[in-house]
């Protein structure tokens, strides 16, 4: 974050208004912090910089981020945050409105998500199976996504991350579990994540910003940066 923040003085900052930032490879590395947060943020917010969190993770709830930020001595608002399980009951919600059956692939932030839209987990007649990275994902689990996918159900994928940053290096992401099914189903999972524009709209739309006064702050070319021009937002790599 410390080279993030040196290089944005390289455009006139006064034009930005708004930062989104992603959390796992840029904020922390599970556990462990990148740098001084306070700080980081104390130093937007002395720019008077509208602050926004979208992240491609589906393991946590927003409340779980609120608290591992407090953790690291950064206080949030619920509204700051946005994640892909939001994302994804949003799409969802939108395609159908009355509700129904859907399989999950994930973990319980995700699958609190979903509920609370009005959906149900089940693993039959489901209108659709949900995939993000699971950590206690089985072969079963894995099978039951691909009879259901090839029976008809709408494929949806969190996030294509294929890795997720750890202290002990990359290890298998969402995009890992969405290539495995895709081989085994011949059918492309519909993204809602990033590089998916949706949930930096949410964002945009939060802090009531356009995407010309807003720098998007990524760790990943193909998602996070390639997610923030697509919708015409400045973007800063953390390499």
């Amino acid at each position: 974050m410390a080279n993030v923040t040196s290089d944005v003085t390289l455009f006139d900052s006064n034009e930005i208004k708004a930062v989104i930032l992603d959390m796992d490879g840029v904020l922390w590395r599970d556990d462990q912090a990148i740098g001084c947060l306070p700080e980081i943020f104390a130093w937007f917010e002395r720019r008077g910089w509208k602050i926004t969190l979208a992240t491609n993770n589906a393991t946590r709830s927003v409340e779980q981020y609120l608290e591992k930020l407090r953790r690291f001595g950064v206080d949030l608002a619920p509204t700051q945050i946005v994640n892909s399980a939001q994302a994804a009951a949003y799409y969802l919600r939108q395609r159908y409105p009355q509700g129904g059956n859907i399989y999950v692939i994930g973990e319980e932030a995700l699958l609190q998500a979903l509920t609370q839209e009005g959906f149900f987990i089940s693993d039959s007649d489901a209108l659709a199976v949900v995939v993000a990275m699971d950590r206690q994902l089985t072969y079963e689990k894995l099978k039951r996504a691909c009879l259901l996918i090839r029976g008809g159900a709408l494929f949806i994928g969190t996030n294509p991350d294929r890795t997720f940053p750890t202290p002990e290096g990359l290890v298998p992401g969402a995009g890992a579990l969405l290539a495995a099914l895709e081989a085994a189903t011949g059918v492309q999972p519909i993204i809602v994540g990033k590089p998916s524009p949706q949930m930096y709209w949410v964002a945009l739309q939060r802090m009531g910003v356009s995407p010309a006064n807003t720098l998007v702050i990524g760790d990943r070319l193909e998602t996070d940066i390639a997610g923030g021009q697509a919708i015409g937002c400045r973007t800063a790599l953390v390499l």
